[in-house]
């Protein structure tokens, strides 16, 4: 069966997912969280890959990023996947792959859904119940975007920076949005995108995407709907 292939528009947002083989754990300490951070950053500063929101669970990763090319994002997995999977297998004994096939992604109406996939993102992990409160996991972006807290791997999407003209209104009004969360239909209408590959956005959106790619789409439709969406 043929891949399904990704799609790419210069500067614009996608959501990237990797998961661990057969849902296993790709992280175990927190140095393990510590180099992958490290790797990520040179992966996206060497590829100009800006990435405005991450959390890094024990057995996957999501990443909120504006490739500057329809390369630059797959470049970026590449770079970090040849350094971090010899150092898993290094450091645990382990040998093979440790990822569950090609990393997924989805891109992004940045006017419609930069926002609701960057809160989707950052409570992933209180949703997931790897943390009890999005304010003490270490290993996302909320704090950067919610709280200020400096991280250079963090660069604000312009939707983000439009919420308000202060960085301490901007902030405070992204930590609201957090406060009220998603609602069920846009958890699953996210992770329906990611899971299929297909552009999450406005009929709009999708259509000025196969405009400019001169392709199909499709539909991220997945069969009945899930009760608990994560």
């Amino acid at each position: 069966m043929p891949r399904k292939p990704r799609f790419y528009l210069p500067d614009y947002p996608v959501h990237i997912v990797q998961r661990g083989h057969n849902q296993n754990d790709v992280f175990f300490e927190n140095d393990d969280y510590k180099v992958y951070l490290d790797w990520l950053q040179e992966g996206s500063e060497w590829y100009e890959v800006p990435i405005h929101a991450y959390a890094l669970l024990p057995n996957e990763i999501h990443i909120l990023a504006s490739p500057s090319d329809k390369e630059s994002a797959s470049r970026m997995m590449q770079y970090q996947g040849r350094r971090y999977v010899p150092y898993i297998n290094a450091t645990y004994a382990k040998t093979g792959t440790i990822w569950q096939g090609r990393y997924k992604a989805a891109l992004i109406d940045p006017e419609t859904s930069l926002l609701n996939s960057m809160v989707y993102i950052e409570t992933l992990a209180a949703r997931r119940g790897v943390t009890k409160s999005n304010l003490t996991y270490r290993w996302s972006s909320y704090k950067a975007n919610a709280q200020g807290k400096k991280n250079p791997l963090v660069v604000a999407h312009e939707q983000y920076k439009a919420l308000a003209k202060s960085d301490a209104k901007r902030q405070e009004k992204y930590a609201a949005l957090v406060k009220v969360g998603l609602d069920d239909k846009v958890v699953t209408a996210i992770q329906d995108a990611w899971q299929t590959g297909t552009p999450l956005g406005s009929d709009k959106f999708k259509q000025m995407v196969e405009r400019k790619l001169k392709i199909k789409v499709g539909h991220a439709k997945r069969g009945r709907p899930r009760k608990n969406p994560a």
